[in-house]
């Protein structure tokens, strides 16, 4: 009997892991083999090559990684990048001043000679993938400790990337998949040029903010527009007024037919992180502990800055970007919370594996028995330093000027150790350029009330052997502390900074030493890389091995599963269907929004939904042009394709391999979907084109923009 209820809990836990409908994030290179006969029974009427080839054009060459983690596409054969109005934040902000504020009031490049070059900005293309399994492992035998074993293996991927970027001058990247089971090597070409053409102001682009962040329904014009340029030669250069517009391989294809329910869509981009195997152990670390705490601190820091920006322009702007880095997290974390808990993830996982670990028996499975109990051991031993590590990041280095202040680490040390003047000075005008960009967009007051509201915190639920002894601290009057620790620092005084800096030596570093902030971080510092970080490392890196070796399990557990490997910023395709849901009881969200949506939310009150002048005059006189629909304009649709953090700005497509919208954020009710996706709950929220075409044309008047690309009505 006991044999029997074992088989019959495996073959239940099989079936519902095979049958999820709309899950997974494919590799492009095998979606001949896994995907494209699922895919068009689906409803896809394209080759898979058509997707992925490196013999001939394809979609894969239209689709880049823009920055440094989100996803963009080419529109025309001039180099016409489109992307999200949030991939494009920081370098709009960057490109904004009081007197041209971007962000704000957004900006349209009406000739080529207009448009704004954003240093530091670049894009990557994709150029191939290729399995390198068999040649990482090479020379890896049983016998081998895990140390012997890494060693190994970061070495042959050393000399694997090595010959590749000799053979190509391409970026070289070789990444693990399911924990090192697997490794595919990615080569890109890095184009350096890149130039702000167009963006809504935030009040269309941002239109919901952080109210409708991570909800649906969503009206937001979640846009930005950039050209990639390059040589003469179509070569990535860097910036230089010479330097043409890029002519890509593929330009992608614009269709304004729009969607309806049941549709087959599909995404193409470069999803970030997604942790499908974790075990009950690690989700209740996250559900309990790791996000609970998180919250509360990202959730004060958020209150402070709201504060100060109430009626207070000039800081709104200075904080913008901050403030979205901070609230996307906050409001992500709380909604995993409560979808790990709406769909008893830690009791499924236990489940799970109590079903493998009695396979594993039965089929004397040795590698396999312990590997459960293994992970719970680490998991428990990993929770202190977890913690330590949390507030290390969202209270100690959350303080502005405390993270500020460790940029100068390295120059203290280079000339402590007597480093040659030149690499000094190389750094010391690193440095200047740091001061200028911090200041910029800092304010003295915030932050000194972030640190007198959060860092006691670190004291209150941080184990007490990390935590430093502070002289003069006394939390009864944290209020004094904090006002004496900014008014005593150089690193909160932009220009005696800058004139220290350009004089430093031997004989004055100490001056930063100590330096009242510099000494306060100094402390947490030697604790957290000392004794925190390291040991953090280390049992993350026997997780990883366990991980191993539990993936390798579940897929001879499955033989019969497809598996797909978590995110890890590298390109991927997920596919499902234009799709309403619904999120609670008595409660049906339909499948799309209008501009209707946008102008019954107006309210000049509340920022978030306050609406420029013009869109109201538009939409007051029904002028809508070609992108009316029943006497509206779309605007935002949702579908179950599989997507996360790093697919902002990916491309949604239909069946045809034609361009309908961009992806640029997750409904609330499947924010939980990194770590369990629930195909009843869990969609991708896509940016109608139409709706993106409208504002361009319509509301900029950038009708040149709308004649470089190939549209299909």
């Amino acid at each position: 009997m006991r044999k029997l209820t074992i088989i019959l809990i495996v073959l239940f836990l099989g079936i519902n892991l095979i049958t999820k409908a709309d899950e997974g994030m494919w590799i492009p290179l095998l979606l001949e083999k896994l995907n494209i006969e699922d895919m068009q029974e689906k409803g896809f009427k394209l080759s898979a090559e058509d997707v992925y080839s490196v013999n001939k054009a394809c979609i894969n060459d239209g689709i880049v990684i823009f920055g440094r983690g989100c996803t963009g596409e080419l529109v025309s054969d001039q180099g016409l990048l489109l992307t999200n109005f949030h991939c494009g934040r920081g370098d709009i902000q960057k490109l904004s001043s009081i007197e041209n504020d971007y962000l704000t009031n957004g900006f349209w490049a009406m000739s080529k000679q207009e448009e704004i070059p954003s240093p530091g900005l670049t894009v990557k293309f994709l150029k191939s993938i290729e399995d390198v399994t068999e040649k990482v492992i090479k020379n890896v035998t049983n016998e081998l400790s895990e140390e012997e074993r890494q060693l190994i293996i970061s070495l042959n991927i050393e000399e694997i990337e090595n010959e590749a970027r000799k053979e190509t001058n391409y970026i070289s990247s070789v990444k693990p998949f399911f924990y090192g089971n697997q490794y595919y090597l990615f080569l890109y070409e890095e184009y350096k040029d890149v130039r702000l053409v167009g963006n809504p102001p935030s009040s269309i682009g941002n239109f919901g903010g952080d109210t409708d962040n991570w909800t649906w329904p969503r009206h937001t014009g979640d846009f930005s527009i950039f050209r990639v340029y390059a040589d003469k030669d179509n070569k990535p250069a860097e910036y230089a007024p010479d330097n043409v517009p890029y002519q890509p391989k593929k330009v992608l294809s614009i269709s304004t037919k729009g969607v309806k329910e049941g549709d087959f869509t599909w995404v193409m981009g470069y999803p970030g992180s997604t942790y499908q195997f974790l075990t009950s152990d690690a989700i209740k670390t996250i559900q309990y502990i790791s996000n609970p705490n998180n919250i509360n601190l990202r959730g004060k820091r958020l209150d402070i800055i709201r504060r100060y920006e109430e009626n207070n322009d000039t800081i709104r702007l200075k904080y913008a970007a901050k403030k979205y880095r901070i609230s996307n997290s906050w409001k992500r974390w709380k909604g995993e919370v409560l979808g790990l808990k709406r769909l008893n993830t830690v009791e499924k996982k236990l489940k799970k594996e109590a079903a493998f670990k009695a396979w594993a028996e039965q089929n004397q499975k040795d590698e396999y028995i312990e590997v459960i109990d293994h992970l719970s051991s680490v998991y428990h031993e990993l929770e202190k330093y977890s913690i330590a590590r949390d507030y290390w990041r969202e209270s100690i280095r959350a303080t502005e000027v405390i993270y500020f202040v460790s940029k100068f680490n390295n120059l203290i040390s280079m000339i402590n150790e007597g480093v040659g003047s030149e690499e000094v000075d190389k750094e010391k005008q690193h440095l200047e350029s740091e001061i200028i960009k911090f200041f910029k967009d800092y304010v003295v007051e915030i932050d000194r009330d972030v640190f007198k509201e959060i860092i006691p915190l670190y004291f209150r639920d941080v184990n007490e052997e990390f935590q430093p002894k502070i002289e003069d601290l006394e939390f009864h009057n944290i209020e004094g502390f904090g006002n004496n620790l900014f008014a005593n620092s150089i690193f909160v005084k932009e220009q005696e900074l800058s004139n220290l800096l350009k004089n430093l030596n031997k004989d004055n570093v100490n001056q930063l030493v100590n330096d009242p902030v510099y000494s306060f971080y100094n402390k947490f510092a030697q604790i957290y890389y000392n004794e925190v970080k390291p040991k953090y490392d280390s049992l993350n890196h026997v997780t990883k091995r366990l991980y191993r070796i539990y993936v390798r399990g579940l897929q001879e557990m499955y033989p019969e599963k497809v598996f797909y490997p978590d995110a890890n910023s590298t390109m991927r395709v997920a596919y499902g269907n234009v799709a309403g849901y619904e999120p609670y009881d008595a409660v049906k969200y339909n499948y799309y929004t209008t501009l209707d949506g946008v102008i019954a939310k107006v309210n000049p009150d509340i920022y978030d939904y306050d609406v420029p002048d013009k869109l109201k005059e538009l939409y007051k006189d029904k002028d809508f042009g070609e992108y009316q629909v029943d006497g509206t304009v779309p605007v935002c649709f949702i579908a179950t394709n599989h997507t996360t953090g790093g697919n902002s700005g990916s491309p949604v497509f239909d069946a045809e391999g034609n361009l309908i919208g961009l992806n640029f954020d997750r409904a609330w009710n499947g924010i939980m979907s990194d770590l369990e996706f629930d195909p009843t709950q869990s969609r991708n929220i896509t940016l109608d084109i139409r709706y993106l075409l409208f504002i361009v044309d319509k509301y900029a008047g950038a009708h040149h923009l709308i004649d470089e690309m190939n549209i299909i009505k």
